[in-house]
């Protein structure tokens, strides 16, 4: 795992051993199998990180009202399973006219598992930026109170300061919590060129399992501001940072960086 050389070694050559810190797409379709065609690389896929759900009994102790809020948000398809759960234990029925808003449309689709999804009330971000999601919430804040769907220990502290600059109505509902998966045996197999991270707790998770790790070369990958903030706050370099325009989501970003070393190869 631990590489030799400087921090852009990697890009001087086709990177070939990817490690994705999430679990195995389901199906060969995934766009991540067609970059291993494409590229001829190996990608291998190991979430860094488990979720708990929080028990019904210890939820009510935040005091809550489900039923209260006229709409929920959601950042991840974890969130939307927590929340659904969560009501089912405590025998919340949601009403239909309850408003989602969600970061992306991948997980504004993933709500079709629970609901009958009709687009006047599901709303999700252009491009998978909390800005986006803000800008969308920015239309109805003045008419909803909102139930922000979070990790105990994983809130977005961007999301959440919106929320309180623009005065929106809002309540944070801790429906699970995040620990660190063991990770040695899978990360000391092999000799990874790049790292993608999803979540802070994916990185805290890599410096629990390997609380020594020195990057030495391996390019880092990021999703999102928090966890490209908790790569840095760790001193490692982040090389991929994603989402933006050109790069909406990590598939996109990583087959541009391999496009580039290929190219640079050349």
């Amino acid at each position: 795992m631990l590489k030799n050389g400087s921090k852009n070694s990697v890009t001087a050559k086709v990177a070939k051993r990817i490690l994705i810190s999430q679990p195995r797409p389901e199906s060969d379709k995934s766009p991540y199998i067609d970059l291993e065609r494409k590229y001829n690389v190996e990608l291998f896929f190991h979430p860094f990180i488990k979720l708990e759900g929080i028990p019904a009994r210890d939820f009510r102790k935040q005091k809550i009202d489900i039923m209260y809020y006229s709409a929920v948000m959601f950042t991840s398809r974890n969130a939307i399973d927590h929340f659904f759960r969560m009501c089912e234990e405590m025998k919340v029925t949601i009403g239909q006219d309850t408003k989602y808003f969600c970061i992306t449309e991948a997980v504004a689709l993933y709500l079709q598992k629970f609901i009958l999804y009709r687009k006047r009330k599901v709303f999700y971000g252009a491009d998978g930026t909390n800005k986006s999601m803000f800008d969308v919430i920015n239309k109805h804040k003045e008419n909803e109170k909102f139930l922000y769907v979070c990790s105990e220990n994983q809130q977005d502290n961007e999301i959440v300061n919106w929320l309180k600059t623009n005065k929106c109505e809002y309540q944070l509902g801790f429906m699970y919590r995040t620990i660190s998966n063991d990770i040695k045996e899978v990360v000391t197999a092999k000799d990874f060129d790049v790292i993608c991270f999803f979540t802070p707790s994916g990185v805290k998770s890599l410096y629990d399992n390997f609380p020594g790790f020195k990057q030495n070369g391996t390019v880092i990958g990021a999703f999102g501001n928090n966890t490209s903030k908790a790569v840095e706050d760790a001193g490692m370099s982040l090389e991929i940072k994603v989402p933006s325009p050109q790069k909406p989501s990590m598939v996109a970003a990583l087959d541009q960086f391999l496009c580039s070393t290929v190219s640079a190869k050349k």
